[in-house]
């Protein structure tokens, strides 16, 4: 462990002693030593065979042993500059006679990209640095764990990407900035670049990368497999208590997706579990926005519910893992939140995508949150309860809408019966009508809050004490408790109260169209609001 070593090489390097003196003079000397060379400067054993070392010197010296140093071979290609950098050597994961190296001889005022490639343990080298200009000069090149014939590289000015083993390169930029980064690293299905400016940036989830290697056309339609999703209870970025330095990824399953050119119609992404229920959708067509809505504490709905992109290439889509939120009360403020949409189980779900009537299916594998110490059972448990809080939520938010809608349409009779001959008695049980209705809708929400301050005047309803009660069961991995139940036990009976209470109001909206049909004016509509 370090303790002691053993000398397994002579000295790899020119060992130019011309090269090993201080820098600066004759006034003032510079004894850094960063500027001296002869130094090796990477090492790369192989992962497939055991002995098997490449070395690399900032001299431009290439060594390999495939013995564990007894015996060492300068496999140095031909047309590498003399003194140039060999800055990184990554030694093949599927072959052992592969290897590749990336060269830096900016130093020598030579700005052009060198990476050479072996696959005969150095006895002969090629070029490889199509796509790549200067002066992005090399750094590193990384070899992906896990697919062949695709490489990452670190240059001087960002990224790049090969899918067929180094012959050509392309931009692997998007949003990472024009800066030098000095190493690469694939990790758990993530790639992560280093910066000279130490900075770590990382590219979330390479799995569409891997497909494209493997022969995968980008210009296609295209669902790709997705990588397991870990279900997780984290707050937003937005929501933090403190300031981070950094980014998490997005939470839930990350899905991607490629379109050959523009689609004609719509395209669609389905989300079913293992009966083949669809739990959510997501759709390039916008969904309506209610523009009543307070936009001071805006829903989870109203802030992931962005349509499809419908561009050619690839694209990206998130899904949180939770089921379709329950639609919204129109013009309503949530203190508690919003509603809550249960967040799935563990398990396996199909992803299916819709492109110009074609679909393209994928299975989807979700986890539990590793950390959470908690059984199925209890899981089985907490998603039982929330699923009926939500359809609780659906059921007031459903009766809320129709209520808000008759009263809409009742106040325009008033006006029209006031107006007209013997109308008078009419728009009165018009507007008697509608103070019951007022009364009723105040039980299913707050309609007479709409920031948080007026709290203090109208106290909560039961959209809101449903919403509450959610996010208290929705909080974490675990059974619900006692109190929990207790909690939606009287929040139910209060619910089916006030839906007993809009039944019987419907039968007196009906009595009034009767009345109304014989004066020869329409009738009120129950049920055409939001559902």
């Amino acid at each position: 462990a370090g303790m002691s070593w053993t000398a397994i090489s002579p000295d790899l390097t020119r060992n130019d002693k011309s090269k090993q003196g201080t820098s600066g003079g004759p006034v003032s000397q510079d004894n850094a030593s960063a500027e001296y060379y002869d130094v090796v400067y990477t090492i790369a054993p192989s992962p497939l065979r055991a002995g098997q070392i490449w070395v690399g010197t900032d001299d431009g010296l290439i060594q390999l042993t495939r013995d564990g140093g007894k015996s060492w071979h300068n496999v140095t290609p031909k047309g590498l500059p003399k003194w140039a950098k060999v800055s990184m050597i990554e030694a093949s994961h599927f072959d052992a006679g592969t290897a590749y190296a990336a060269l830096d001889a900016h130093k020598l005022d030579d700005f052009k990209p060198y990476i050479f490639v072996t696959h005969d343990y150095g006895k002969s080298w090629s070029k490889s640095d199509a796509g790549i200009d200067a002066p992005a000069f090399l750094r590193a090149v990384r070899e992906d764990p896990r697919q062949k014939n695709l490489l990452y590289a670190a240059t001087e000015t960002g990224v790049y990407v090969s899918f067929d083993a180094g012959q050509r390169w392309q931009p692997l930029q998007l949003n990472l900035p024009v800066t030098s980064v000095r190493d690469l690293v694939v990790k758990d299905g993530d790639l992560v670049a280093a910066t000279h400016g130490r900075g770590f940036w990382i590219l979330d989830d390479i799995s569409p990368l891997r497909e494209l290697a493997a022969g995968a056309q980008v210009q296609s339609d295209r669902l790709y497999a997705p990588r397991e999703a870990v279900r997780l209870h984290v707050a937003d970025g937005d929501s933090l208590p403190y300031e981070s330095v950094g980014k998490n990824p997005p939470n839930g399953a990350i899905l991607y997706y490629s379109l050959a050119g523009k689609p004609k119609g719509a395209v669609t992404l389905a989300v079913s579990d293992t009966a083949g229920t669809v739990i959510k959708t997501f759709s390039s067509v916008p969904k309506p926005v209610d523009n009543d809505h307070p936009l001071e504490f805006p829903t989870e709905d109203h802030k992931k519910s962005k349509p499809l992109d419908t561009k050619p290439g690839l694209n990206q889509v998130v899904w949180d893992l939770r089921h379709e939120a329950a639609p919204d009360i129109e013009g309503a403020y949530y203190d508690a939140g919003g509603p809550v949409a249960p967040m799935v189980l563990p398990g396996q779900y199909t992803l299916t995508l819709t492109v110009d009537g074609k679909k393209y299916k994928q299975a989807l594998t979700v986890v539990k949150d590793p950390r959470a110490k908690v059984t199925e059972e209890a899981l089985q448990q907490q998603y039982q309860l929330l699923m009926q809080l939500d359809a609780a939520t659906r059921q007031d938010h459903a009766a809320a809408n129709a209520i808000i809608d008759v009263r809409a349409q009742l106040a325009g009779l008033q006006i029209r019966l006031a107006s007209g001959k013997n109308g008078t008695a009419l728009a009165a049980e018009a507007g008697t009508l509608d103070q019951k209705l007022a009364g009723l809708l105040e039980t299913f929400y707050q309609y007479q809050a709409h920031a948080e301050e007026s709290e203090l005047n109208y106290p909560t309803e039961l959209n809101s004490q449903l919403g509450y009660l959610q996010a208290s069961v929705d909080s974490a991995d675990s059974a619900p408790s006692a109190q929990q139940r207790q909690v939606y036990a009287m929040l139910r009976s209060k619910l089916d109260a006030a839906l007993s209470r809009w039944q019987g109001t419907q039968t007196e909206i009906a009595a009034f169209n009767a009345k109304l049909a014989k004066a020869g004016v329409g009738a009120v509509l129950v049920g055409g609001g939001k559902k």
